[in-house]
């Protein structure tokens, strides 16, 4: 049944999908679809706004118009599904590609003996995605954590030999992919390993921003207290920006 009522509305001109609004939205009615925030169904927002705080561009805003009435039950089986589908991929879905590996990366030793074409990979597990590395992973106890946006590995031309090597490494984009999944996945790691440390390496493009929130999150909600280092590459494959937190 629809009715008049509040609800939100957003400005696809002013929408730059950086995503800062998905994780404030208890109701999980916002994400980020072809690179824009967008509201999946009327019945899954609330109307309260707990969302406008965190939009940068002010592309968020509270309306009345005729909309499907909120529907509590309609959220609950909703965030039900979705939970249910981030538990499949954590477990792999069954999927060859997304099974648990442990491997043995090439040693800066080796590397360096070996010619450029032949050095090898530091990679010492599969898989490599945020969405499908799940807190019971054995290679993420007791590691020196890398959480790296994926552009970054085609920008900055040392990711292999300055970031990976000794590393284990998770990598996403915080832009398409479901943010709230990342703050709940890396809470439950914070929460269930202990990291010797983590490094956060994004782009400087203002979307990529978000994994950096992403992770703060996650690390109060978790209670942690290992050491951060936070870097910041540049479009031309520069760092920028480097400093622990």
């Amino acid at each position: 049944m629809k009715v008049v009522r509040k609800i939100i509305e957003i400005d696809e001109e002013l929408c730059t999908g950086c995503g800062e609004c998905v994780p404030d939205c208890a109701e999980g009615s916002l994400q980020i679809i072809d690179g824009k925030a967008r509201l999946v169904a009327d019945k899954l927002c609330d109307g309260l706004g707990a969302c406008l705080g965190s939009c940068p561009t002010g592309a968020l805003r509270i309306v009345e118009r005729e909309a499907e009435e909120f529907d509590e039950e309609a959220v609950e089986e909703f965030l039900a599904a979705k939970k249910q589908q981030e538990q499949q991929q954590a477990a792999g879905g069954g999927c060859p590609s997304a099974q648990i590996r442990t491997m043995q990366p090439v040693t800066p030793c080796q590397a360096a003996n070996a010619p450029t074409s032949q050095a090898g990979s530091a990679l010492s597990h599969w898989p490599v995605q945020i969405r499908l590395v799940p807190e019971s992973a054995p290679f993420l106890e007791n590691c020196d954590l890398l959480v790296a946006a994926d552009c970054t590995a085609v920008a900055y031309a040392g990711l292999q030999q300055d970031f990976l090597q000794g590393r284990v490494v998770m990598m996403g984009c915080p832009k398409f992919d479901d943010q709230q999944l990342y703050v709940d996945r890396f809470t439950a790691i914070f929460k269930a390993r202990t990291l010797k440390s983590l490094t956060i390496l994004i782009m400087e493009v203002p979307c990529c921003s978000t994994m950096l929130q992403i992770v703060k999150r996650a690390y109060d909600d978790a209670g942690a207290s290992f050491p951060v280092r936070q870097v910041v590459v540049s479009t031309q494959g520069s760092i920028i920006h480097d400093q622990a937190w």
